[in-house]
């Protein structure tokens, strides 16, 4: 079912019900005044009787006399009866045939029955006279059907009206997401730039924010997959075609030349693994892959891991600071992110440090939980540091493959932290923030 048809079906059902409800009370309301209007005219009818009476000559009079008047005589409208009597009940004129059927001892208004059809009588006692004035309930009631179907009919033509209306209404209504639709069906199925429509309405705006925000994940995804596709065919081309020739040499040669050839491809092939480990962590960093293990880690738990995995296991050349509540300092993110982080920025410093040994000091300040790298190396140009980030950058003396810190730079993103370098003279110092988190 359309939106259309189904705003059209609620509305107009709510339409129908409100004028139903309304035309049902003005209905009512229009019979009642319709009956006071023809009660009103008995009494008109009796009390103008009543003055045609006063006029006459000499009094009506004459017991046991018939004196019969017509309609004309007695003024009295079409349709309606009228009897003149004493008030001990004799008869003085009357143009209904059935003499004394309507004689009433009490005034006011009453229903009869007479000759088996119901009357309205009105009774008005006047000096030594009685008249009673009657008309038909039936008359009444045709009378009041033919107003109320008078009354229906412009009530009936504005109910059709308003809901053709309606329906025009909501076609110019829904125009906004017509022009949407069709802008949608004429895009390109790799189209992915944010969609342009004019004149859209507040109420549909957010639609469209919405649309083109998820163009913009969409481009997010395929240029994440497009970049990761491209790495690793430059990054993997290199490795792969020395290890090959290695391999190739190593199977034409025999003795310490066969040998040399052998460890250069391990090495290759140790290379292309670690480049693989990182381009599909990275990969899975920058996605929406969840590394919440739902497992609290301290800040001291998570440094001391990395340190662990950092360097291939030569911990010796680490030397860890970390404050006496370092075990009850808990990480706002989850503990793989945090130790990959923390692994990278300690490898990046053990291979650029030297034989030196590497600091690593944890500080807690402002809800933030800081990790401060340092190595004793050379250091790096300050027109460097802003390539440190990037990926498969090097500088002429680096044996990686050029991930590690934009992995951390992904994962603090990711992570609502920051990442800072400090370059001088005696080493790099590098801080990493992440956000803490109470211990529950």
């Amino acid at each position: 079912m359309s939106l259309r048809v189904r705003l059209s079906l609620i509305l107009g059902s709510a339409f129908i019900v409100i004028w139903a409800l309304a035309a049902a009370w003005m209905l009512r309301d229009l019979r009642q005044q319709m009956m006071f209007s023809l009660d009103q005219r008995l009494v008109a009818s009796a009390r103008m009787v009543a003055g045609l009476v006063d006029q006459l000559p000499q009094p009506l009079a004459a017991k046991g006399e018939d004196a019969h008047f017509s309609a004309d005589q007695l003024s009295v409208p079409d349709g309606m009866a009228c009897q003149v009597s004493s008030l001990r009940g004799e008869i003085l004129a009357s143009n209904h045939k059935h003499d004394g059927a309507m004689d009433d001892q009490r005034s006011g208004f009453r229903d009869q029955t007479i000759d088996d059809a119901r009357w309205r009588t009105f009774t008005y006692n006047h000096g030594d006279i009685r008249i009673t004035t009657a008309d038909r309930h039936q008359e009444r009631e045709a009378l009041n059907q033919s107003i109320l179907l008078a009354a229906s009919a412009p009530v009936l033509m504005a109910l059709l009206g308003s809901l053709g209306l309606l329906w025009i209404g909501l076609g110019k209504g829904l125009e906004p997401l017509n022009r949407m639709r069709d802008a949608l069906r004429r895009r390109r199925a790799d189209s992915v730039e944010p969609l342009q429509v004019a004149g859209m309405p507040s109420e549909l705006q957010p639609l469209l924010e919405t649309q083109n925000q998820l163009f913009l994940r969409i481009a997010q995804t395929l240029e994440r997959e497009r970049r990761l596709t491209d790495d690793a065919a430059h990054e993997l081309r290199s490795p792969l075609t020395a290890i090959k020739t290695h391999l190739q040499v190593a199977r034409m040669t025999d003795g310490a030349v066969r040998e040399q050839s052998l460890a250069h491809a391990e090495q290759g092939t140790d290379r292309m693994h670690r480049t693989l480990e990182q381009l599909l962590l990275l990969a899975r960093v920058e996605g929406s892959l969840s590394f919440d293990d739902g497992v609290q880690c301290s800040a001291e738990q998570v440094a001391r891991q990395a340190v662990e995995d950092a360097g291939g296991g030569d911990k010796r050349r680490i030397l860890v600071r970390l404050p006496e509540d370092a075990t009850r300092i808990y990480l706002g993110m989850p503990a793989p992110l945090a130790v990959a982080a923390l692994r990278n920025l300690l490898d990046n410093a053990l291979r650029h440090g030297g034989d030196a040994a590497v600091e690593l000091e944890l500080q807690m300040a402002d809800g933030q939980v800081g990790f401060m790298v340092r190595d004793h190396g050379p250091g790096i140009s300050e027109g460097d540091l802003q390539h440190l980030t990037e990926r498969f950058w090097r500088n002429g003396q680096s044996g990686g493959c050029g991930l590690g810190l934009a992995i951390v730079q992904a994962i603090v993103q990711r992570c609502a932290g920051s990442l800072r370098f400090d370059s001088r003279s005696d080493g790099l110092r590098v801080w990493l923030q992440v956000p803490a988190r109470s211990a529950q």
